[in-house]
C-alpha cells in the first residue's frame, strides 16, 4: 500500500480552511468538445472528464522529473481546483494544439491540460466559455456494473454538466489517492473503467456515511458551500479500510 505523504490535518481534500488556502492557487483546466450540431450525451461527458483527470494523474510526465511534475505538485500543494470550459470548431482545434491529453468516450471528447495559475490561463483557453455546458442524455443510462468503479452523484443537487464534470473528476481523484500502487496500476491498465450515475434518494445517506471518498463543494459556483456532491465507490475501497480519518473531502471550484 502506498502512503500518502500529506498529513491528514492539511489535506487538500478537506473542506475546512487550512494552510493550503495561503499557497498560490492553481487550477486543472478541462475542455469538453461541444459541437452545435452534435453535442455529446451528458453521462458520457461526465465519465470522460473523470477518466481525463485519472489519465493526467497517471501520466509519466506528471511524476518525478517529468515536464508536468512541477505544475502538478504546485496544484496539489494548494486546493485541488478544476474548471471545465467548452469548445467547438476552430476553438477546439486551438485547444488541441496546446500541451495536454485528449480522452475520448463513446462520443465525448475531453482535453485535460497541466495545471495553470488561477489567474494565468493560456489565452486560447481563457477565451473559452464556462457557461453553455448543459447537456442531456437522449436515453436514461443503463444500470452501473457493481463490479466496476461508480461515481455516485447527489440526487438532490442540480448541477450543470460542466460543474458535474468537475465534481466527477474530483471524485475520481479521491479514489485514485486512496488506492494502493497495485490497484492504481490495475485500473490504469484496464483503461480506467468507471460509471457516473445519480444515486437513488434512499441510498444516498448510506453512501455518504460509508467511509468511501466523498466530495464536499467549497461553494464557489452553483451550489451551497459544504454540499456533498459525489461519492467514489471503487470496488477495492469496499473490500478493506483505506485511510484513517473517515470519508475524504475536497473543496472544489
Amino acid at each position: 500500500m502506498s502512503e500518502d505523504p500529506t498529513p491528514v490535518s492539511d489535506s487538500p481534500f478537506r473542506s475546512e480552511p487550512s494552510s493550503r488556502d495561503e499557497a498560490p492557487q492553481f487550477v486543472l483546466p478541462l475542455v469538453v468538445r461541444i459541437e452545435r450540431a452534435d453535442p455529446p450525451p451528458r453521462t458520457d461527458a461526465l465519465e470522460t472528464a473523470a477518466r481525463a483527470v485519472l489519465t493526467i494523474l497517471a501520466d509519466e510526465r506528471s511524476a518525478g522529473e517529468g515536464e508536468w511534475a512541477g505544475a502538478m505538485r504546485d496544484w496539489q500543494d494548494a486546493r485541488i481546483r478544476k474548471v471545465v470550459r467548452r469548445a467547438r470548431g476552430a476553438e477546439w482545434r486551438r485547444a488541441e494544439a496546446l500541451d495536454g491529453i485528449t480522452v475520448t468516450g463513446k462520443s465525448a471528447e475531453v482535453r485535460v491540460f497541466p495545471p495553470v495559475p488561477l489567474d494565468g490561463w493560456p489565452k486560447d483557453l481563457a477565451r473559452l466559455q464556462v457557461s453553455g455546458t448543459d447537456l442531456d442524455d437522449p436515453e436514461p443510462p443503463v444500470d452501473a456494473d457493481p463490479a466496476a468503479p461508480v461515481l455516485w452523484l447527489n440526487p438532490d443537487l442540480g448541477m450543470s454538466a460542466g460543474k458535474a464534470m468537475a465534481q466527477a473528476g474530483h471524485a475520481a481523484q479521491l479514489a485514485w489517492w486512496e488506492l494502493s500502487d497495485e490497484e492504481r496500476t490495475a485500473w490504469r491498465e484496464a483503461g480506467f473503467p468507471l460509471a457516473v450515475r445519480t444515486a437513488d434518494a434512499d441510498r444516498w445517506p448510506g453512501l455518504t456515511g460509508s467511509g468511501l471518498p466523498l466530495v464536499r463543494d467549497a461553494g464557489f459556483t452553483e451550489i451551497a458551500p459544504g454540499s456533498c456532491t459525489v461519492v467514489a465507490d471503487h470496488p477495492a475501497l469496499r473490500e478493506e479500510p483505506h485511510g484513517t480519518s473517515g470519508p475524504a473531502s475536497t473543496r472544489s471550484e
